[in-house]
């Protein structure tokens, strides 16, 4: 029996249809892998086949593309016209070749194919390639010879992350900066990772990597999925970027997507070579995203695995990436992609509305990134549920190392938006930040940057709303609701933070409470970049209240850092009470004491805890934080003994528990005899 069920007895009823799932991976890896004769790294090497590659022969391209009639290499090495000696071959298995001598391309030149198959023809931008530009006056995209006479030789070899936790920065590179444009890999290398490292995070979760013809799509409707974004600077500036991350102690984690491709023919692979169904399945129903206009892929085709497979090695030997956050993976494992569906019971995840080939891909990458990197990280972004996602192959489950904790966020903007200050009930905000599979680790977090674009808000700015406009310096009065939103942002994040078993996250800005959403340049907002970027200068400014949120956050990465591996210590519930609106909880030695209600302040408030001398380590209330500080920070706190308890070494702790606020005490000293 699989640990997945050992685990979980109520999964007994479905072991046949995980055991299936199992075998259906372990079938398909041996067919890959040729009976074990080479290794799924081995099969994932088609980015060194396909595409074009410069060799002391001289240049050869490659494409698959078994639909087609005729295909021509075109670019401004011959004017863009079809040439004979331009002209592909097929040699098998739908695969066409050409060779070209060494000085006839060059390093900056553009080029194309054409290809013709029954009834038609058209341009493409090769499957495979690595660059892609957008010329600035036509904005036609092309492929791009890249071949400088120097590469960035990368100074760290072989990085190892830190996950004890993993902390990650959730960063858009296009808008990082201040100015409104898009940022560049080497302001985002030299302005925003120093900031990161100051921050306390281990990790960045870099989005919009893959090439993307719409900038708006935050990077989601892909169409080059070997080239890294043009808009942001060249390939060697990214590889200086990880570099430097790396250099710094921070992984970097890729945002991939190959839960769906871009509709468009001219700059993606749609239609590639005239038929509808090279990448993509046949039947239209299955072919089209109906909520996303893109296009979904055939995960049973073995050339399809090979070009996604292929994808996840490029990009960690190309460029030394420590890992993918896989996105959309409930649309990938759902032939409804997730959509009307509720999940509320176990038959759900086991009902043969499931796509076991999807399944069976997520679990192939999983298998090979950790083998081409043991130490990589994998976090799939999925929404229903589905068990074992974040449990290790052998156990039956997927491989992810983790899921994302999507409850959270969702809980916080229910409550804030629906429920009044005194219901913010202990009971559920413990349920929601620590409700997750035993076996399985999480990443939690407050907001991504879903919650932070355009239609919705991010926390802060449903907290203040428009008083952020007016009561957000320091040097005039300020307003009930700003002081409340400071104070509740703290205890949102501390929460979150600090009920992990995996992770934590942050999207750029949100920590020092960024105001406004993201709103990427479209007709809508006639091309602006006002909102697609990030106002740093906020957090930097002593004379506004921004930096109180930053400062906290800072404060509270490292009080999490202090505990070696935080997210493994046990969580132990000590204290919650609905008609307070009280919490509390241990992890190792420090005690977390939130007091949520809206206007009760507690003096001498008690709590059974291990008995011994306590310390504040951090109290949201100080006035560095924002705060009012009405606690003195320096008092150590003693247990009161307590015979009726005794026996379990545990004794009365009485705090002082402003409303709004939280306290984290550290237990310095066991009790005196």
């Amino acid at each position: 029996m699989l640990d997945i069920i050992k685990n979980d007895p109520w999964l007994e009823p479905f072991s046949r249809k995980i055991e299936d799932r199992n075998n259906r991976f372990l079938k398909k890896e041996k067919e890959l892998t040729q009976n074990g004769k080479i290794t799924l790294s081995d099969f994932a090497t088609g980015y060194l086949y396909f595409g074009l590659h410069k060799t002391p022969d001289g240049w050869i391209f490659r494409e698959w593309a078994p639909n087609a009639t005729d295909i021509f290499l075109i670019g401004t090495f011959n004017n863009w016209q079809r040439m004979e000696s331009y002209r592909l071959k097929r040699i098998e298995n739908g695969v066409w070749e050409v060779k070209i001598p060494l000085e006839r391309i060059r390093h900056h030149d553009l080029y194309k194919l054409i290809i013709s198959w029954d009834g038609g023809s058209g341009e493409r931008i090769p499957a495979w390639c690595r660059r892609v530009v957008q010329d600035p006056q036509t904005h036609i995209f092309s492929a791009q010879v890249w071949d400088p006479e120097t590469t960035y030789e990368f100074k760290i070899k072989n990085f190892k992350p830190d996950t004890s936790p993993l902390l990650i920065y959730e960063c858009h590179v296009g808008m990082g900066t201040a100015e409104e444009k898009v940022g560049t890999y080497n302001e985002f290398r030299e302005n925003v990772l120093p900031r990161i490292k100051k921050n306390g995070y281990n990790a960045i979760q870099l989005m919009a990597i893959q090439e993307h013809p719409y900038y708006g799509s935050f990077g989601y409707h892909v169409s080059n999925f070997f080239a890294p974004s043009s808009r942001s600077g060249t390939p060697e500036e990214l590889r200086q970027l990880i570099d430097a991350a790396h250099e710094m102690g921070i992984a970097v984690i890729m945002d991939i997507v190959h839960s769906h491709a871009v509709k468009n023919e001219l700059e993606g692979i749609a239609r590639f070579d005239g038929s509808y169904d090279q990448y993509f399945p046949s039947d239209p129903a299955r072919r089209n995203h109906p909520a996303w206009d893109s296009l979904c892929f055939d995960y049973g085709k073995n050339e399809v695995l090979h070009f996604l497979l292929s994808n996840c090695k490029y990009w960690m030997e190309e460029y030394k990436f420590d890992g993918f956050r896989f996105d959309g993976v409930t649309s990938m494992l759902y032939y409804s992609h997730g959509l009307e569906e509720s999940f509320t019971k176990y038959e759900d995840y086991y009902n043969d509305r499931q796509d076991p080939e999807a399944i069976c891909y997520l679990t192939l990458a999983n298998k090979l990134i950790h083998e081409v990197n043991p130490n990589a990280i994998t976090v799939a972004e999925e929404v229903s549920g589905m068990p074992g996602l974040a449990l290790d192959i052998k156990s039956g489950g997927y491989g992810f190392d983790y899921r994302m904790a999507m409850n959270i966020p969702d809980f916080w903007i229910k409550i804030i938006k629906e429920r009044k200050d005194e219901d913010w009930h202990p009971t559920a905000i413990w349920w929601e930040t620590t409700n997750r599979r035993a076996d399985e680790k999480t990443i939690s977090y407050v907001e991504s940057h879903d919650q932070a674009l355009v239609g919705d808000k991010t926390v802060i700015f449903r907290l203040i709303d428009a008083d952020m406009y007016w009561f957000m310096s320091k040097l005039t009065s300020s307003s009930f609701t700003v002081d409340r939103g400071i104070a509740l942002h703290k205890m949102i994040r501390l929460v979150t933070a600090t009920t992990i078993n995996g992770g934590y996250l942050n999207f750029m800005g949100n920590e020092f409470g960024h105001p406004e959403w993201i709103d990427f340049p479209r007709e809508g907002n006639n091309w602006s970049y006002k909102y697609a970027r990030r106002q740093w200068h906020l957090a930097d400014d002593q004379n506004l209240k921004y930096h109180y949120l930053g400062d906290f956050d800072q404060a509270m990465i490292e009080l999490i850092k202090s505990i070696p591996d935080f997210q493994a210590t046990p969580i132990v519930k000590i204290w919650d009470k609905d008609g307070d609106n009280v919490l509390a909880y241990m992890r190792d030695n420090l005690l977390f004491i939130f007091n949520f209600h809206p206007e009760k302040s507690f003096s001498d408030y008690g709590i059974l805890v291990p008995e011994g001398e306590y310390a504040v380590e951090l109290d949201t209330d100080n006035q560095k934080f924002g705060g009012f500080g009405l606690n003195d920070d320096t008092i150590h706190h003693f247990t009161q003994h307590d015979p009726l308890y005794a026996k379990d070494g545990k004794g009365w702790l009485k705090t002082y528990l402003p409303a709004r606020t939280a306290i984290v005490l550290k237990k310095t000293a066991p009790p005196t005899p």
